[in-house]
């Protein structure tokens, strides 16, 4: 796939058609794949730093600017879903959770994402991953992290529930000259990270090992759920938190046990992009994982070729 002739302004494309009708991602495809710097992302807004130069190419790298999924679907696959693949294209479908001991103290669910991770890196598979990390300043509130060591895979393991755009890392990776890269994001990430890959954007994308889709269906504004609802309403300190965890409910952990919020009372500070979204269970990733209601186990999709060398070390289950 070569980068189309077309050429058309951030204004009239990604401002008009995207941000300003509430469909922005805030994935940040859009901010690395400028040639020109034109683009900042900076506490949750985009922004156009510098006159924008029109050539195209950030409308042709987002994911909610003309996006086909069929035409994703044969790009990655080679063919389209079919009827009976509720969950996208896929090779297998297995209940899976991790049987390494240093996972199993900080695992979400199953562990998996974490397991196949240090499974690649210690294997020699990968070098480094782009992931979900912390920030010490805000609890739970995540950072594009390119982890490069065991330690920081562990560190970084768990679901944040606000927004980590990791796409932003890509540069990150360059900078360190990794040449073998697993890619762990949501779905809208997982668009990004394809439709940079469609237009041929290798720099940023050609280091890139395999990708592993997070199964989402929105994500929450910091500010509202954990600064206004769990700090302000519920009176919890973000720093007692040692987990978050939706099964049905919000259940927010803490030394002195477990806070269930309904979720009627959270809605309110999800992303209104995330509406916009139909892709729960990141049906362009390698491989898709995700809690689903699983106690301890994580439902695991395995999609591409590329999942047969990076999913050693899991106890699996299913079909």
């Amino acid at each position: 796939m070569v980068m189309s002739s077309k050429k058309i302004g951030f204004g009239e494309s990604l401002e008009k058609q995207v941000i300003e009708s509430g469909k922005c991602a805030e994935c940040g495809a859009c901010v690395v794949s400028c040639p020109f710097g034109c683009l900042d992302y900076t506490k949750g807004k985009l922004t156009l730093t510098k006159e924008c130069k029109i050539c195209g190419i950030c409308s042709q790298v987002c994911p909610r600017y003309q996006w086909e999924l069929a035409r994703a679907e044969r790009f990655v696959f080679g063919r389209e879903r079919k009827p009976a693949e509720e969950f996208g294209v896929n090779q297998r479908i297995a209940i899976a959770q991790s049987t390494d001991d240093r996972i199993t103290k900080v695992k979400q669910d199953g562990g998996v994402a974490t397991g196949l991770l240090l499974y690649a890196l210690e294997k020699g598979l990968i070098d480094s991953a782009l992931v979900a990390g912390d920030n010490p300043e805000m609890p739970f509130f995540p950072v594009p992290k390119l982890a490069t060591t065991a330690q920081e895979l562990i560190d970084s393991a768990g679901t944040k529930y606000f927004c980590s755009p990791n796409v932003l890392g890509l540069p990150e990776a360059i900078k360190q000259k990794k040449t073998s890269v697993a890619f762990v994001g949501t779905p809208c990430q997982i668009h990004a990270i394809r439709t940079m890959q469609m237009v041929g954007l290798k720099k940023l994308t050609g280091f890139l090992k395999f990708t592993i889709g997070l199964m989402c269906s929105e994500c929450f504004l910091y500010e509202g759920l954990m600064g206004e609802h769990i700090r302000g309403k519920l009176g919890i300190a973000p720093n007692d938190i040692r987990k978050i965890n939706i099964k049905g409910k919000m259940m927010v952990t803490t030394d002195s046990g477990v806070t269930a919020i309904p979720l009627v009372e959270i809605k309110q500070y999800a992303r209104k992009s995330c509406g916009v979204c139909d892709d729960f269970s990141s049906e362009l990733a390698d491989i898709s994982v995700g809690g689903l209601g699983l106690d301890g186990w994580t439902f695991t999709i395995m999609r591409s070729e590329k999942e047969k060398n990076s999913s050693n070390g899991q106890k699996k289950t299913g079909s």
